[in-house]
């Protein structure tokens, strides 16, 4: 049945219909524009590269998803939204394969990010990643090795820092610029690495070349080494310094470089003008907060719009597709029912059938039990009566009219629970001797009536039919001479040790029936323990264990 289900499951997969979408150019148009705002007018080209994502989301082209993801987060990065740029990478880095192109990208990203949140060592393993890939432009492994290398001096890992800086050779250099940042980070790691390095003229000679080539960001740069080395030496030139990168801060619109600027100017700067220089730091703090929070929500939105417009969408294709399948489904859940329907009649009939034959067990195991019972009772007890008269010939009549009327109550009561009777342990006794003829002895050893203190009743008779079986077999098979029965008591365990000296019984292992194995199941149904074993100077050896009750039936 389940496998019917199976292909109907199938067909309405099959019937489901595809939509091809051809929408590459008009999305790798909305990628190019990103492209040419990006780093102009961030706000604006995160909006392109979602409106695109939404059309590569639907062709799953994972490349061009990674792609516009980078560009998403490089647009986050540079309006101060770090953490959400970084949650973008992460997303991005999904749909990237090993070996994909853009991972180096990616990779020296994700460095970016880390450094501007001051986690330096990994933000060196990203550009250690980026720099393993081997798509990596000349150039780009270039920055990523100078970035790596600013990363690692941060770390006062100045050794390591020179030795990656240093790798790059200053011919392959073709942008002026990056090879004046490069130059700039090995002066200051070998000032970082010992003070009293001549650093000054370096810094000044990098300075003139990056104004001449209208490097105002690398400027910045000079200007804040420039005040920081002199910062303890000389603080009116580490001052001048200071306000000189504040100045070119306002000019690229660098809130970050101005904060930088301020916090520089008030560590040399008239303590007259700390008050001034503190609600200068505070006002542009807070804005700058508000700033990267605004831009946050932003992108945010564009992103929570692009997705709800997508998910309209899908719902508008989805109730097409649902009012089309309405009718199918309608077809599939009614031969659903009636399959059910099916199902459960076959198991009430199983049911049914099983029921009855658990009930002919029943019956058949309740006259079995019956038959054990009348076995037990009536034809050991008859055969019993025989040998007390057999071995007693002078017995009288009123004790053989009270073994036949206690045999005959015994019988009555098969069927009903038993009542504790008075004179059980006498009788016990009597039984066991009642076997003792001149010719074969049977002793009884360790007997006493309060033997039976703390045993249940009903596992008093069990074991009065069960010795009486043994005693029984030992008459009619035996040939023994002579046989012992052996009670013994503690606190935990009653123990019954019957021997005898006859023929014993030949293939024991293989005989365990009848008698045997009544005996077996007698015992079991008590919790107790039987045992058959050739007696070693010839006969056979039983020996019975049974666990003290601690309550009386």
């Amino acid at each position: 049945m389940i496998r019917y289900l199976f292909f109907i499951l199938l067909f309405f997969i099959a019937c489901e219909k595809k939509t091809v979408i051809h929408n590459a150019p008009e999305a790798d148009k909305l990628y190019d524009e990103g492209t040419s705002l990006l780093l102009k007018d961030n706000i604006e080209a995160y909006k392109k590269f979602q409106e695109a994502l939404n059309y590569y989301y639907k062709t799953r082209d994972s490349s061009n998803i990674s792609k516009s993801l980078i560009c998403q987060a490089i647009a986050q990065k540079y309006t101060g939204d770090i953490f959400g740029a970084e949650a973008t990478l992460v997303d991005a880095l999904t749909f990237m394969k090993e070996g994909d192109e853009s991972l180096y990208s990616a990779y020296s990203t994700l460095g970016d990010i880390k450094y501007a949140q001051k986690e330096y060592s990994s933000a060196e393993e990203w550009y250690a990643k980026g720099l393993s890939e081997k798509n990596t432009s000349e150039k780009d492994k270039f920055d990523m090795l100078n970035n790596k290398g600013a990363a690692e001096y941060r770390q006062k890992k100045y050794s390591e820092a020179l030795k990656t800086l240093r790798s790059i050779d200053p011919k392959n250099v073709n942008d002026i610029n990056l090879k004046n940042r490069i130059k700039e980070n090995i002066v200051y790691t070998q000032w970082l690495q010992d003070k009293n390095y001549p650093a000054q003229s370096e810094f000044e000679e990098l300075l003139k070349l990056k104004l001449k080539n209208n490097d105002n960001w690398g400027a910045n740069s000079s200007y804040s080494h420039l005040a920081e080395i002199n910062q303890d030496s000389n603080p009116n030139i580490s001052l001048y310094y200071a306000h000189q990168m504040l100045n070119t801060a306002e000019k690229i619109k660098s809130p970050d470089d101005r904060l930088e600027a301020i916090e520089k100017i008030s560590l040399v700067d008239n303590p007259s003008n700390a008050i001034k220089n503190f609600k200068q730091y505070k006002h542009l703090s807070d804005s700058i907060q508000s700033y990267k929070n605004d831009n946050r929500n932003r992108f945010a939105y564009i992103k929570y719009d692009g997705e709800k417009k997508e998910i309209e969408n899908q719902r508008l294709k989805a109730e097409k597709v649902e009012k089309e399948f309405q009718l199918l489904w309608q077809y599939f859940l009614s031969g659903l029912l009636v399959a059910l329907i099916i199902i459960i009649i076959i198991l009430y009939k199983k049911r049914q059938k099983k029921l009855q034959q658990e009930k002919e067990i029943e019956v058949k195991n309740t006259q079995l039990k019956m038959s054990k019972k009348v076995h037990d009772v009536v034809a050991n007890g008859l055969y019993h009566m025989m040998i007390d008269v057999q071995n007693n010939p002078e017995m009288d009549k009123t004790r053989i009219l009270n073994d036949i009327e206690k045999m005959y109550e015994e019988s009555r009561d098969i069927s009903h629970e038993n009542i504790a009777e008075k004179d059980f342990a006498l009788r016990f006794i009597n039984m066991i001797t009642s076997y003792s003829s001149d010719e074969q002895k049977v002793l009884p050893l360790g007997y006493k009536e309060n033997i039976w203190e703390s045993i249940a009743y009903n596992t008093q008779l069990e074991l009065y039919y069960t010795l009486r079986e043994i005693l029984v077999n030992m008459k009619k098979h035996s040939q023994a001479k002579l046989a012992s029965v052996r009670f013994e008591k503690d606190n935990y365990n009653l123990k019954i040790k019957y021997t005898d000296n006859g023929i014993g019984i030949n293939n024991l292992d293989q005989k365990k029936g009848t008698g045997i194995h009544n005996t077996e199941n007698r015992i079991e149904n008590i919790g107790g323990d039987i045992t058959f074993e050739k007696n070693p100077t010839g006969g056979l050896i039983v020996q019975i264990t049974i666990p003290i009750q601690s309550k009386y039936v």
